[in-house]
């Protein structure tokens, strides 16, 4: 076996047993075996976009990673499936670029994700979203929308 498929092996049985309990972040489906692509409810206060006016708070986010071919090397393709309102992210793409190494593990960045849509993360210096970076500059005080350890729920 080699070692990418070592890597998506060990990456599913950490995500399985970090995740089980977890009331914030749930694996909702993978694909592959061993998975190279994953669906994870993340249930985090959050906000998400409105035509015209502030966005409006939500709790319910799925996004989706799936794991290249040059993964861990290459970093992980992230996009989100329910609209989110946040600096660093836009509808085809979650900017994790500052944030990846090959020694970050899957549940490591599943968290960070759950982190940046409760503005836990968040940089407004490069932003793929340049409304929501001016609306958290005007909000820091409200920030972030949630406390806590989001790898344990609490």
């Amino acid at each position: 076996m080699n070692a990418r498929l070592r890597r998506l092996q060990a990456d599913y049985r950490e995500v399985q047993a970090v995740f089980r309990d977890n009331p914030c972040i749930r694996v909702v489906g993978v694909t592959g075996n061993p998975p190279e692509k994953y669906v994870v409810e993340l249930v985090v206060k959050g906000l998400m976009p409105v035509e015209e006016g502030e966005p409006v708070p939500a709790r319910h986010f799925k996004t989706e990673i799936f794991l290249p071919l040059g993964y861990p090397r290459r970093p992980p393709f992230c996009r989100m499936l329910t609209p989110v309102f946040h600096p660093n992210i836009d509808p085809q793409k979650i900017c994790i670029g500052d944030h990846w190494s090959a020694g970050q593990s899957l549940t490591q960045l599943i968290v960070q994700i759950a982190q940046m849509i409760c503005y836990q993360s968040y940089n407004v210096k490069s932003p793929l979203n340049a409304e929501a970076a001016a609306w958290a500059e005007q909000n820091a005080a409200l920030l972030p929308l949630q406390k806590g350890d989001l790898s344990t729920g609490l």
